[in-house]
């Protein structure tokens, strides 16, 4: 179990720098800091997926608590107020964090509160595959009854934006046994079910919160939000409200039965895994990213997001929590360890069978996008990603059919389409190598840009898509064998190894040892010291064996490694950033210029155990144990997108990231790098002495 103590919990600003997160399985979510302050624009109790996973909508954003003993009139403590609130000039009111004992995260966040001898346990929790959240109050110690207001306060609004005061919020409320139904912003449903409750109508409007994470990314962190009114509810010793918010009639819903039913079904995620701390808490974060996607089918057999008819049973992989929607690189980097480390594998199967539908001119899209908008395809490695996964899912469930008569098809449109050229200038040279790019694109995983500059062009050959190109060939090779082919194989073979011939030629770099990061193009050998070299060893066909793969992995564990991640660039590189932060030009200027990543961790346990084979598995092990603080920080029970390059290593960007997630998952399981010291690893950083380990 993660937990926070009280020492923690009351300190403000160490308490706003971690968050909790819940999901839906649509791409909604519930999440704030574990004290309740929200710090960030995407923060609320019932933030919407509209036209999963897509459309998400701000429609609630808190339901503060404040306890009321006595009568009024008489002597006592009167009102405890709960909630916490960031306001400027740093003013932080309600102070309801001091009544914080903890907060624990273990198949959901729970929190408990103490105050004048009432013991006040809050458990919050997601429906999957609804846009509910339940909230439930249980009273576990209480001298005598008392009264629970709840401060409802509406945002209503698109999860990039901020609310501010207007005349846009509707304020007309049903109200009938204890339902609260509201329409916001003119059309979209919002029902607040509070058993037993009284509701007091009085609209108002509450000004000028403060989000200091929006603030530390230069970006806009004022919001007014909206209170149609306030409940009440009497409460005593013993007793457990169940409280629903949804955008569907909760009527004759029961928020204890959705929540036991939720409960079971997180129980079974975890129930045939290993008994490991650390890959339970990984496999719930992984469940969080693996969404329904509505793809509306357009002529003939591609998906688009327009036009057709809605076709609702395909799944997808939401790339990071809070910002982004799914991406084809990050699904197929992502759908091995999210999916099929896990056993999901009718999940990984979808997942492929959506992304073989929305192949164009032999591309995976780069992202579907928000509001009915058509897909981009710029990239060039998610559709090479594509490959592996495949692959993957072919080696743990063996299921030839589907690969073969649905996937086989699509794999050979992308390979004649890589040979005559897409998109982008993506086209095979008469070397054999893969060259990609155009002037102002980004199509590698470097994309940061910043209007028309590209951070890191990478245009030409980068060394991970040479990687990842002879990936593609020998597995489309092993494919066509499988099916009856071999002909046909022997020639994507003879392809495969012109282009592994020609890498081993152009791509050493004989001064530094290493292998060149691009040939660009103009045929320049660019000798960045970048992670990317890592894929011509860690994918299932290496480029490199032997010395020279020793030799690139030693380099990169003494000058890119951390137990976070791998930097992008060493220290010694002019181009080296060792803070990722401010607006929006130094956080995408820093992106990949020495920022660590996550993410690469997997493909670097890969190399470390094909270059040292079972001897690494030590090292491994070590590599999965020094991580696992991070379980405790930032998001609780996930891990997030990127870090500082250097010590103490700050988390940064999004708090929960599907890759991320799903590498240290796929290591884990694949290596069988199960901790022995379950515990040790999932407490506050400095409880335990190496004594008491």
């Amino acid at each position: 179990m993660l937990t926070k103590n009280r020492a923690v919990l009351q300190n403000f600003v160490d308490a706003t720098q971690h968050e909790w997160l819940e999901t839906n399985g649509l791409g909604g979510w519930a999440s704030s800091s574990i004290i309740g302050a929200h710090t960030r624009r995407y923060h609320g109790l019932l933030v919407a997926a509209i036209v999963p996973p897509a459309e998400r909508m701000v429609l609630l954003s808190k339901l503060d608590e404040t306890i009321v003993i006595g009568q009024v009139g008489e002597t006592g403590p009167g009102r405890i107020e709960l909630g916490v609130n960031l306001f400027p000039d740093h003013t932080v009111h309600p102070n309801g964090h001091q009544y914080l004992n903890n907060f624990t995260k273990e198949l959901f966040p729970q929190w408990e509160f103490e105050a004048e001898g009432i013991k006040l346990k809050k458990t919050i929790a997601m429906v999957h595959d609804e846009n509910t959240v339940l909230v439930i109050y249980d009273v576990i110690e209480a001298p005598q009854p008392f009264t629970l207001e709840l401060l409802p306060l509406m945002a209503a609004r698109g999860y990039h934006s901020l609310a501010h005061e207007g005349p846009q919020m509707h304020w007309h409320v049903d109200f009938e046994n204890g339902i609260f139904h509201n329409q916001p912003d003119g059309k979209t449903d919002v029902f607040i079910s509070v058993p037993g409750s009284i509701y007091q109508h009085t609209p108002r409007w509450f000004n000028n919160f403060q989000y200091s994470a929006e603030q530390y990314r230069g970006l806009d962190y004022t919001e007014d939000l909206f209170n149609h009114g306030i409940f009440s509810v009497q409460l005593k010793q013993g007793d457990s409200l169940g409280i629903i918010v949804s955008t569907r009639n909760p009527e004759g819903r029961n928020a204890h039965e959705l929540i036991t039913r939720e409960n079971m079904r997180r129980q079974l995620l975890v129930s045939h895994q290993p008994d490991d701390e650390v890959f339970e808490q990984l496999t719930l974060a992984a469940d969080q990213f693996i969404v329904k996607r509505r793809i509306k089918l357009s002529e003939g057999s591609q998906v688009s997001s327009t036009g057709g008819n809605l076709e609702e049973d395909f799944k997808t992989i939401i790339a990071g929590y809070h910002w982004f929607t799914d991406w084809g690189r990050d699904t197929m980097i992502s759908l091995p360890g999210l999916c099929l480390s896990t056993g999901r594998f009718d999940d990984a199967k979808k997942i492929l069978s959506a992304f073989a539908k929305s192949v164009s001119q032999g591309m995976l899209p780069n992202r579907f996008q928000d509001n009915g908008e058509a897909p981009e395809y710029n990239n060039v490695d998610g559709t090479l990603w594509y490959f592996i996964a495949v692959n993957k899912y072919l080696e743990a469930t063996g299921d030839k059919e589907f690969v073969l008569n649905e996937i086989l098809p699509v794999l050979k449109e992308i390979i004649d389409w890589h040979y005559k050229g897409t998109r982008y200038n993506i086209h095979v040279t008469d070397d054999g190598l893969l060259f990609a790019g155009e002037e102002g694109q980004q199509l590698t995983w470097m994309d940061a840009r910043i209007g028309n500059w590209v951070v890191t062009p990478r245009m030409g050959k980068p060394v991970e898509i040479q990687a990842l190109w002879y990936n593609a060939l020998m597995i489309f090779a092993e494919l066509l064998e499988l099916n009856g082919q071999p002909d046909d194989a022997g020639m994507v073979n003879m392809s495969a190894e012109k282009a592994k011939k020609s890498f081993g030629q152009q791509f050493w770099y004989v001064e530094g040892n290493y292998l060149y990061d691009n040939i660009n193009e103009k045929g320049e050998r660019i000798a960045e010291f970048r992670p990317n070299q890592l894929f011509a060893i860690s994918l299932p066909y290496q480029l490199i064996e032997g010395d020279k793969a020793k030799v690139v992995l030693q380099h990169i564990t003494e000058h890119l490694y951390t137990p976070v991640g791998l930097k992008t660039l060493p220290q010694g590189d002019p181009h080296y950033i060792p803070v990722y932060g401010g607006d929006q030009y130094h956080r995408d200027s820093s992106y990949h210029e020495g920022t660590v990543w996550s993410w690469l961790l997997g493909p670097y346990v890969d190399a470390i155990i094909k270059v040292n084979g079972t001897i690494g598995l030590e090292q491994a092990q070590k590599v999965i144990n020094d991580f696992a603080y991070h379980l405790n920080e930032a998001c609780i029970g996930s891990v997030s997108e990127i870090f500082d390059a250097e010590p103490p290593h700050h988390p940064r960007g999004c708090i929960a990231q599907a890759w991320s997630v799903a590498e240290i998952l796929r290591v884990i399981k694949d290596y069988q790098l199960f901790s022995e010291v379950k515990s040790a690893t999932m407490v506050e950083k400095g409880t335990l002495t190496e004594a008491q380990l």
